[in-house]
């Protein structure tokens, strides 16, 4: 059951809501990131709603678009001022996945922390992960997946890195991504929301 009044609007779809709350927060001096952490959890929401058969595609893109608007009107709050790059993390949606919008909430996080992102976006081959590694010399690999489908893909990305014998952490994310996933798929970190990408981030390149 969600308590938070921002949490709760988006899970009902109330557009409107939404954005007055996420406004007025801001001018409250709530912390863009917590805002973040209130939108997702209400997206988790509609995430489940949908897998119950509740909630529809049609429903899951009003979402999507709620959200987009959301991280708008944020986006200028997240971005930091930083003239120098902390460091090279490359990020995307693993083959067989063409959801993008968790990623893209990570993405514009990493980059107001001053990350260079690398974001080869959605049904990403192993072989794309493994090249923009050695291009960039990336530490930091981020995965996406929403699909349960998709988990093998994960699995074969991260081999594939390993056998190149590149160091680079992988930390993978997603609605359904926890330690049983890490564990099965090789994966160094998992994040459960973007601010634990940021999170894991900060602490590889500190």
């Amino acid at each position: 059951m969600l308590t938070d009044s921002l949490s709760k609007a988006i899970a009902e779809l109330e557009e409107q809501q939404v954005v007055e709350l996420v406004k007025e927060r801001l001018e409250n001096g709530v912390s863009p990131l917590e805002i973040v952490s209130s939108l997702q959890k209400g997206m988790a929401e509609v995430g489940r709603l949908f897998e119950t058969g509740k909630y529809f595609l049609s429903e899951l893109v009003m979402c999507g678009e709620i959200m987009k608007d959301s991280m708008d009107i944020l986006e200028p709050y997240l971005s930091g001022d930083s003239g120098s790059h902390k460091g090279n993390i490359v990020i995307g949606t693993v083959k067989g996945d063409i959801h993008d919008l968790g990623k893209n909430i990570v993405v514009m996080l990493l980059k107001g922390a001053g990350y260079n992102v690398i974001d080869l976006g959605v049904d990403v081959p192993k072989e794309k992960f493994v090249e923009a590694i050695k291009e960039s010399n990336a530490s930091l690999v981020g995965m996406s997946v929403l699909l349960t489908a998709c988990q093998e893909s994960l699995k074969d990305a991260i081999e594939a890195i390993r056998a190149e014998g590149l160091d680079a952490k992988v930390v993978i994310g997603g609605n359904y991504v926890d330690e049983v996933v890490k564990k099965h798929v090789g994966a160094d970190y998992c994040a459960k929301t973007a601010g634990d990408g940021l999170k894991i981030a900060d602490e590889i390149f500190s």
